[in-house]
């Protein structure tokens, strides 16, 4: 027990304070940078530093949805998405260093409050535990789409990133319902879309 909350704590430390990295390469890493007004550059690195944010609290999700789960099947898809989540993180991390951006400065606290989430979410069983996480794939499929459309047309590095995200969480989503995800209620959906926005505003900005 002791061996497997350190392992649990080191792994929270590595996602807050370490250089993620990436075993796919980095999306459009291949096409060249574009100009951009220096008002564009820190947009768009606003706007990835949010995405780096939702990775944060995708890990701290999985985490904690992982550790609560009783099912080997169902902790072993939780990983594998935890794994494509730190490779996004390895892209987001490299595009706001090529634009000159930084990491939001609450990352810590994004991640505790994730962690939490996640706790809580798998106490009530396997079934709810995947609806959440197909839900919580869903509204960050929704908010990339949103992103495709704020992002310069020509800054291609970046879309192409979120292009590929949007696609790995789709199939996040889809493992989640094969598994035998159940749906949530209206009003939890709400309240998630609530909370949702509070950190996307923050992140942009701090």
């Amino acid at each position: 027990m002791i061996d497997r909350l350190i392992c649990e704590f080191d792994k929270g430390l590595r996602t807050v304070f370490s250089n993620a990295r990436s075993g796919r390469q980095i999306p459009g890493d291949n096409l060249p940078d574009v100009e951009m007004s220096d008002a564009d550059r820190r947009h768009v690195a606003a706007l990835m530093r949010v995405n780096h944010v939702g990775e944060i609290c995708a890990q701290a999700l999985y985490q904690g949805q992982a550790i609560m789960s009783s099912q080997p099947l169902i902790k072993s898809a939780l990983e594998q998405a935890a794994n494509e989540e730190t490779e996004h993180l390895a892209w987001t991390e490299h595009r706001i260093a090529e634009l000159g951006g930084r990491k939001s400065l609450l990352n810590p606290v994004w991640y505790g409050g994730a962690l939490a989430i996640g706790l809580l979410a798998g106490r009530f069983g396997d079934a709810w535990n995947l609806g959440f996480l197909a839900e919580t794939e869903r509204q960050v499929e929704a908010h990339l789409d949103g992103h495709l459309t704020r992002v310069p047309d020509a800054d291609r590095k970046t879309l192409a990133i979120v292009e590929q995200m949007k696609a790995d969480e789709i199939r996040h989503a889809d493992t989640a319902i094969n598994l035998g995800a159940r749906e949530l209620p209206h009003a939890v959906k709400i309240i998630m879309k609530a909370a949702s926005k509070i950190m996307t505003t923050a992140a942009y900005r701090i």
